[in-house]
């Protein structure tokens, strides 16, 4: 699933290439895809609008569209999803279920063949979804941004205290914190030297600022290399490429190869129906 850096990465790609188009025609052809709402309402909102600075709230994208009702394009990736700019005469790809056509020519796609993907048209208060301080009501229950400023020490402290929950599942609770997912979370808990089943409400304040620290600046470097393509190549940017963090993950998915710290191997354990890595020597 793609997870807050690679879905950066595609808000960054729209922002240089699609923010300032009109829609000039729209096509949804996987109804799943649209099924917060009919897509007849989702093809005539869309056809016309402006495409504002898109924004992002987690794994989420926003868009806003320009108009007087401050209504927002809403993208959510999900575990296959991902859009891909192209020119208008490009051979579709398969399971591609949307296609806005932009006055510039070029067609956005969203393609996903797990379907779990979505796009939804809403609308926002306080301000527009995309670059403004309001976030549309679907998005209203999704915790702090960890790349957002407002992401402090003291957010994340007040995250931590008290919680009886094992660190790695409070982390990947998109109702605590939104955006981190499996590879993130094990990556900066391998940076600040933290055990994924320690109970959240144990970590001491020198410890909070190690993993305030890791959180921010692991999400910072996967951006800066262009997110994570692992073996499924689900994951590619708004051009078809893939990232390249994969080759600088530290222990996530290293199984047997050597911690870059101390040089033990890196282990996989099983938590909650998931795999975890780290270093059992440095994250004691």
């Amino acid at each position: 699933m793609p997870e807050l850096p690679e879905v950066e990465v595609v808000r960054r790609d729209l922002a240089a290439e699609v923010a300032g188009r009109t829609v000039v025609g729209v096509s949804v052809t996987g109804v799943r895809s649209v099924r917060r709402q009919n897509p007849e309402q989702l093809v005539r909102r869309l056809t016309g609008a402006g495409l504002g600075a898109p924004g992002r709230v987690g794994k989420y994208l926003t868009i806003p569209l320009e108009g007087p009702d401050e209504a927002v394009l809403v993208v959510h990736l999900r575990m296959s999803g991902r859009l891909v700019l192209a020119d208008a005469g490009d051979s579709l790809a398969p399971h591609t279920h949307a296609v806005l056509r932009l006055s510039d020519g070029r067609e956005l796609r969203f393609v996903d063949p797990r379907t779990f993907g979505e796009l939804f048209v809403t609308w926002c208060t306080g301000g527009t979804g995309g670059g403004g301080g309001g976030r549309p009501a679907e998005l209203a229950h999704l915790g702090p941004d960890p790349l957002d400023p407002s992401f402090s020490e003291a957010v994340l402290t007040q995250l931590l205290a008290g919680r009886r929950a094992r660190l790695k599942p409070l982390l990947m609770d998109q109702r605590r914190l939104a955006g981190l997912g499996n590879i993130y979370t094990d990556e900066a808990l391998f940076q600040a030297g933290l055990r994924f089943d320690r109970p959240a409400g144990s970590v001491t304040p020198a410890e909070v600022s190690s993993l305030h620290c890791a959180i921010t600046g692991t999400l910072a470097e996967a951006v800066e290399h262009r997110g994570s393509s692992l073996r499924d190549a689900q994951y590619v940017d708004l051009f078809g490429r893939p990232g390249g963090y994969q080759s600088h993950h530290r222990v996530y998915a290293r199984e047997g190869r050597p911690c870059p710290r101390c040089g033990r191997p890196v282990v996989r354990r099983r938590w909650a129906s998931r795999s975890t890595f780290l270093c059992e020597v440095c994250q004691p």
